[in-house]
C-alpha cells in the first residue's frame, strides 16, 4: 500500500510554503508521489495567490490525500489564521510549526503517512515559542521514542545523486572539534550510516570513505596525532564490524569524480569539511536525510530564506528532490 508523504509547513514567513506549492505545481514533470502539507490552509492559499501560481489548496485529512492530490494541494489545517507576512517571522506561529512536525511523525507511526519531509524552520523563532531543542534532528530523535525501538541516535546526511556526506561533529566551533572527536563517536556514526544505507537505500554493502581530521590526514603524525590515535582506530573497528570503510583519507583529494566512484558516502570529521564540497557539487539538488530514525525524514538543504519568501524567486529544486527521495525510501525494501 502506498501512503502519502507528510510535509511540515515550516516557518510560515520563509520559503517553505512557496516551495511546497511549487512542488505540487511541478508534480507531474518530476513524477512526485502524493503528499500533503500540515500547517495553515489559509496561509497556503494566500501565499499561492501572492505568488500567482494558481495552485488550488484543499483542506483535507490524510486519508483523503490520494483522491485529492491530482487536482489540488492537500493541506491538513492545524493553523489558527496565520497571516501571510513573508519575511516577518513572529513567535506566535511557533506552536503551529512545532505541532506540524509532531503530527507528521505521529501520522507515520499510525500508518497514515509513509514519510515526513520537513520544510525549513527558524530555530531562534521557535526558541521564543518555548522550543528547547537545537533543531529538527534532535526533536525528531525525541519523537522517535514513541516508536519504542530502543535508543535512537539521529545522524545527519546530506545526500545527492553525485555525493553523500555525513559530518561526525556538526554545529560546534572548529576549535572544539578535536576535543569532541573520539574513536567511539566515529564508529557509532559510521555504523548507523552503513546500516541505513543498506536498510533504507538498498545498498547491499555500503562503502564508507573516512576523512582525516588534519591536512594530508596528519602526514604520519607530522601535522597532528589525531588521525593516528583517533581516526585510524575507528576505521579499523568499522572494518572489524564488517563495514567496508577506508581511511583516514586526505579530504582535499576525496571529492573529485574519480575518487567519488570508490565510495557511497563520506564521513567527515567536522561540518564544513564535507558540507562545503557537497554544496559546491550539488547546491540545488542536496537533500538533508536523518539517519538512525525508525522512520524516513528528509528536508530541503536550505534555510528559511526570508528575503525570497513570497517573491516567486525561490527555487523548489531541493524540496522536489527531498519529496522524491522520501517517496523512494518509503518504498525501498532492505538489501539482502
Amino acid at each position: 500500500m502506498i501512503l502519502p508523504l507528510a510535509i511540515s509547513m515550516g516557518e510560515p514567513a520563509g520559503i517553505g510554503p512557496d516551495v511546497a506549492l511549487m512542488a505540487w505545481r511541478d508534480r507531474a514533470a518530476h513524477r512526485l508521489p502524493p503528499f500533503y502539507v500540515i500547517g495553515d490552509a489559509g496561509l497556503m492559499e494566500a501565499r499561492a495567490a501572492r505568488l500567482g501560481i494558481g495552485v488550488p489548496v484543499v483542506p483535507c485529512l490524510p486519508e483523503e490525500v490520494m483522491e485529492t492530490f491530482p487536482y489540488g494541494l492537500p493541506v491538513l489545517d492545524i493553523g489558527d489564521g496565520i497571516a501571510d507576512r513573508p519575511g516577518e517571522p513572529t513567535a506566535q506561529t511557533g506552536l503551529v510549526v512545532i505541532e506540524a512536525i509532531r503530527a507528521g511523525v505521529d501520522h507515520i507511526r499510525s500508518g497514515r503517512a509513509g514519510a515526513i519531509v520537513t520544510a525549513p524552520i527558524s530555530k531562534s523563532v521557535l526558541a521564543e515559542a518555548g522550543f528547547t531543542h537545537p533543531g529538527h534532528t534532535e526533536f525528531l530523535g525525541e519523537l522517535a521514542r514513541a516508536f519504542r525501538v530502543g535508543p535512537v541516535r539521529p545522524v545527519m546526511m546530506i545526500w545527492s545523486e553525485t555525493l553523500a556526506v555525513v559530518p561526525v561533529t556538526i554545529h560546534i566551533p572548529v576549535a572544539a572539534v578535536p576535543g569532541r572527536l573520539t574513536t567511539n563517536l566515529i564508529v557509532e556514526t559510521g555504523a548507523i550510516v552503513a546500516h541505513d544505507l543498506a536498510t533504507k537505500f538498498g545498498i547491499a554493502r555500503p562503502r564508507l570513505a573516512v576523512c582525516g581530521l588534519n591536512p594530508h590526514a596528519g602526514e604520519d603524525g607530522l601535522i597532528g596525532r589525531e588521525d593516528i590515535e583517533v581516526v585510524a582506530p575507528a576505521v579499523a573497528e568499522l572494518q572489524r564490524l564488517g563495514i567496508a570503510a577506508t581511511g583516514p583519507h586526505p579530504a582535499d583529494t576525496l571529492f573529485h569524480p574519480a575518487a567519488r566512484d570508490a565510495y557511497d558516502a563520506v564521513l567527515g570529521m567536522y561540518h564544513d569539511q564535507v558540507l562545503a564540497p557537497v554544496k559546491t557539487i550539488a547546491f540545488d539538488e542536496g537533500v538533508n536525510v536523518t539517519l538512525g530514525l525508525p522512520f524516513i525524514r528528509t528536508s530541503p538543504d536550505h534555510g528559511t530564506a526570508y528575503s525570497l519568501a513570497g517573491t516567486g524567486t525561490a527555487r523548489p529544486t531541493s524540496m522536489i528532490e527531498a519529496i522524491a527521495l522520501a517517496g523512494r525510501l518509503a518504498q525501498k525494501k532492505p538489501a539482502a
